[in-house]
């Protein structure tokens, strides 16, 4: 039986999770010359930095990637890991190994009354997602919000109470990808719009547009309305009614 090592387990986690060498460089930042020299076996002994990224892209432990611990069955089965995605969890729910626990951005007013908000996320409301889809969404663990939904204004995409994924790390203009979701914080209002991008400045689109109308912001509005990008939104989930 051939040895396992650094090399054979890397091959075998990018065809489990069907990524190029290439891919898992934009990913992870490990220099492609030196994944293509681990895949060739011209490094055995990657450094620790390599490895940490490598590892936690994959889900695996450093040994099990050196070849020194076995990959459970379930790390090395995708289809059983999307099975467990996401899932809620409260205080007395632990997470597991292979998961990580999402906060939820919520409105706070500064003082009762006054009525302003600011954004900050919430100590109790949670979910966890599974590693694994965040990674393969392009989602830093520590980027990953939660937003819930409020009013008519996404509808029939988006309900009142419907929950979206966001990823904080895509959070300036030049992100922005025509069309798609984003959620703002626009002065202290917590927002899920469709973004496009202006010569002068930004759009916000709703998908519920008889109702409510498409909203341009000049780059001088952004500034005194203090509107900012809170994320893209990577996922979104709700009940059926």
């Amino acid at each position: 039986m051939q040895k396992r090592n650094v090399s054979i387990v890397l091959r075998e986690l990018l065809d489990r999770d069907r990524i190029s060498p290439t891919e898992l460089h934009r990913r992870t930042s490990v220099p492609q010359s030196t994944l293509s020299r681990i895949l060739s076996g011209k490094i055995v002994d990657p450094s620790d930095k390599h490895i940490s990224r490598i590892a936690e892209y994959f889900g695996v432990s450093t040994d099990q990637l050196r070849g020194r611990a076995a990959v459970r069955a379930d790390e090395r089965d995708p289809m059983h890991s999307e099975l467990k995605d996401i899932s809620l969890w409260d205080d007395d729910t632990p997470v597991d190994e292979d998961e990580v626990s999402i906060p939820f951005l919520r409105e706070v007013e500064l003082a009762a009354g006054s009525g302003r908000f600011v954004i900050e996320e919430s100590e109790k409301a949670s979910l966890r997602f599974g590693k694994r889809s965040l990674r393969h969404n392009g989602v830093q663990f520590d980027q990953a919000k939660c937003v819930t939904v409020r009013g008519n204004s996404m509808l029939p995409v988006l309900r009142d109470g419907a929950t979206v994924g966001v990823n904080a790390g895509k959070c300036g203009i030049g992100d922005i990808v025509d069309g798609d979701l984003y959620a703002i914080n626009h002065n202290g209002q917590l927002r899920v719009k469709q973004l496009y991008r202006l010569p002068s400045g930004i759009r916000l689109r709703s998908f519920n547009r008889d109702e409510h109308p498409d909203e341009d912001y000049s780059f001088q509005d952004i500034q005194e309305e203090q509107i900012s990008i809170l994320g893209h939104v990577f996922w979104w989930g709700m009940y059926a009614r």
